[in-house]
């Protein structure tokens, strides 16, 4: 028998044992051997859930936490230090230049995402942790290839670091267990311990703290197991308990239904939910994939925030929220200004303002952008309700009242599956996919700020248009064949480079559109597949 510990399976590059300290490897090996099994039985829950669900089994508000939600006396610890104020949050990667554009963004907040705005190559992980470093200290600088150089400003946003969810494994790191057992560490307590342990004292010091941004949960339990991370974390570090805040993303629909349990569990480290949009969508059409035609949705674009299922998800969430003392975060804002075309910029704008100007009159206490020319008109929306007011926790929204019905009323008046939704899926599908192999998580496409949502979205949706035989308007049956010529003729059409990575997302897009089996996230195959790096050579 030997004891618990991580091994370096992957390449060093310059500065990585800055974050890749004997401590913090210890201290990784601590997390896996306290939580590792935990977490195994809760992917393995997620599993069982997903097949009742496709056996017929409808989600719904648990009976056995009814005494929870009952419970009008407890409340959550609520924002910390420089988190009062979050009326305007912009997300991005962690890659040198865009650490330095969010720090410079005006923005309240900076949501760093090692998730899914991020590659999660090994050179990015730990040179992001790296940039984070060197950010939180004011250090980092950065001189692009033309010469211009970029540092901090004298106003920074308080950053939130998002970690990669429960369900990613980081392959360069493994977990050796007390059998001598090798295992992919997990993604999770990857990300967060790296974080924590370079950086948690710089945070207290400058009077924030160490915050975060929590993914694709699905259950109360899995609220838990965090807030069992955080409070080990805390006893390691000789941090008060409670000094580690988290925000959760509500992006699936189980966790729709486990709110307020999940705010229970992470109470004494809680900061508020966020509205995950894009992922929630995605997570509704998974769930639902092959229950028959009254639960296919249409064409990603028919897809707005006023349909039911996506206004009951919303209003519940902030109205949750506000009865326990918790913030409610908006969702992403994905349009994008367009240097090259005003036209397009201006619309931009415009329909920016009007998805701000409906979560801040909805409650929200801020919102999302994805790009530093959104801020501002953002911040509009949310000054002309909040005012002075850091947010408006105090409004308790009681109007609100939602039933498991709303959540899944997934009915839109009108809205079809059209030959052009078809071929949208597919190409932004494709063109996401080839930016994500060659390392880039946030694409700009078509004008708008794209992440990995957007491809789940639009394989999930070809998947069960194919395997429910969905006819669109034009009455094209949708099928195999079908969609593979619209995949051909879409490739043939792009311009190509001779570093692209077209070849191989068409034959990821391929495996998961085409396929019987359906991935529960596209980034399980794709990082097996292609994000793998060879472990150094022994010496």
């Amino acid at each position: 028998m030997c004891h618990t510990r991580i091994e370096i399976a992957g390449p060093l590059g310059d500065r990585y044992d800055e974050i890749l300290t004997d401590d913090a490897l210890a201290f990784l090996a601590l997390l896996h051997r306290r939580f590792a099994g935990t977490r195994a039985e809760l992917l393995h829950a997620r599993q069982e859930r997903a097949e009742a669900i496709a056996a017929g089994a409808d989600p719904g508000f648990l009976p056995e936490t009814r005494a929870i939600r009952e419970d009008p006396s407890w409340r959550v610890a609520g924002p910390g230090p420089g988190l009062d104020d979050r009326r305007v949050e912009i997300t991005g990667p962690t890659d040198r230049k865009m650490t330095i554009n969010a720090m410079n963004s005006g923005a309240k907040v900076w949501l760093a995402d090692h998730e899914d705005a991020n590659t999660p190559t090994w050179a990015n992980m730990i040179e992001g942790q790296l940039n984070l470093k060197d950010a939180i200290r004011g250090t980092i600088a950065y001189t692009s290839p033309e010469g211009r150089e970029y540092r901090l400003g004298e106003t920074t946003p308080t950053i939130v670091f998002r970690p990669r969810g429960w369900h990613l494994v980081e392959s360069h790191l493994l977990h050796v267990d007390p059998h001598g057992h090798r295992h992919p560490a997990s993604a999770s307590l990857v990300d967060f311990a790296l974080y924590v342990l370079t950086n948690a004292r710089a945070l207290v010091e400058s009077g924030s703290g160490p915050y975060l941004y929590l993914p694709k949960m699905e259950s109360h339990l899995e609220a838990r197991l965090w807030d069992e991370v955080f409070t080990l974390a805390e006893e390691h570090l000789g941090l008060d308990h409670g000094t580690i805040r988290a925000t959760m993303l509500i992006e699936t629909l189980p966790a729709a239904f486990e709110m307020e349990e999940m705010l229970y569990e992470l109470r004494d480290h809680c900061a508020g939910l966020n509205a995950g949009r894009w992922d929630y969508i995605f997570s509704m059409i998974k769930c639902y994939r092959a229950r028959g035609a009254a639960h296919v949705l249409p064409d990603r674009s028919e897809i707005g925030m006023t349909v039911p299922f996506m206004r009951a998800y919303t209003e519940l969430l902030v109205s949750t929220c506000h009865r326990r003392g918790a913030q409610a975060i908006g969702g992403m804002s994905a349009f994008i200004p367009n240097r090259r075309d005003p036209e397009a910029t201006e619309r931009a704008l415009a329909r920016v303002a009007a998805d701000k100007r409906r979560e801040a009159g909805d409650g929200f206490d801020g919102s999302w952008v994805a790009h530093p020319g959104l801020v501002e008109v953002a911040r509009a929306e949310f000054d002309a309700v909040l005012g002075d007011r850091p947010n408006q926790m105090d409004r308790r929204r009681d109007d609100v009242h939602v039933t498991a019905e709303d959540l899944l009323d997934v009915r839109i008046e009108g809205a079809q599956v059209t030959a052009a939704g078809v071929r949208a899926n597919v190409a932004a599908g494709l063109r996401y996919v080839e930016s994500w192999l060659r390392g880039t998580g946030a694409a700009a496409i078509d004008n708008l700020m794209e992440d990995v949502a957007t491809a789940e979205i639009s394989r999930s949706q070809l998947w069960q248009w194919i395997r429910l035989r969905v006819v669109t308007a034009e009455g094209n049956l949708v099928t195999p064949s079908y969609v593979g010529r619209v995949l051909d003729q879409v490739l043939a059409g792009l311009p190509r480079a001779e570093a692209d990575r077209f070849d191989d997302a068409a034959e990821l897009m391929r495996e998961l559109c085409l396929g019987e089996d359906f991935p529960t996230f596209l980034t399980l195959p794709a990082y097996a597949r292609f994000l793998r790096e060879p472990a150094p050579a022994a010496a």
